[in-house]
């Protein structure tokens, strides 16, 4: 833990905003996990591109989880050390994607992507003028997250257009 990097925190405690990442941690764990499942499983119009989609964004989840990790560890505490942990723990939840057809996996996905918005909302909220280095952390990983939720939407959107347009070609 370092002393110094621990003092600079103004008007909340480092065990605080520790347990609070933790919980955001084990959402990372669980979006990383999802998105790559998703990934494999999803079938239906234009899966090349969710797939694409979604990599990406498993990519970037496990990227966030290595950031919280090490602010956690910054603060003293530990990140979650079990899987079994990150259902417990999380914010946002796991959604299994029993239904692969894409639109239903990117409805997931966004879903997803919105609960971290407002986890990760309320952590730049709480840390604001308090620990400058966490909320730089969670600012950047909020613009993230909310170009994540504009790129699956406008995907989802994309499909229902083209769905639409062959459903008026063939009328």
């Amino acid at each position: 833990m370092a002393i110094r990097g621990i003092s600079i925190l103004k008007g909340i405690e480092a065990e605080t905003v520790a347990t609070l990442l933790n919980k955001a941690y084990c959402d990372e764990w669980l979006a990383y996990y999802q998105y790559f499942i998703e990934s494999k499983v999803v079938k239906g119009i234009m899966k090349d591109a969710a797939i694409a989609e979604l990599n990406q964004h498993a990519a970037d989840e496990l990227r966030h989880a290595t950031m919280v990790a090490d602010r956690i560890i910054q603060l003293g505490g530990t990140p979650a050390l079990s899987p079994s942990d990150w259902m417990v723990h999380g914010n946002c939840g796991y959604e299994a994607p029993e239904n692969p057809d894409v639109m239903a996996v990117l409805e997931q996905a966004i879903k997803g992507e919105q609960c971290a918005i407002s986890v990760y909302s309320d952590l730049v909220d709480l840390t604001r003028e308090k620990d400058i280095v966490t909320y730089d952390i969670v600012s950047q990983i909020l613009a993230d997250e909310v170009e994540h939720e504009e790129d699956l939407q406008a995907l989802y959107d994309d499909i229902e257009e083209f769905v639409e347009q062959i459903r008026t070609a063939l009328k």
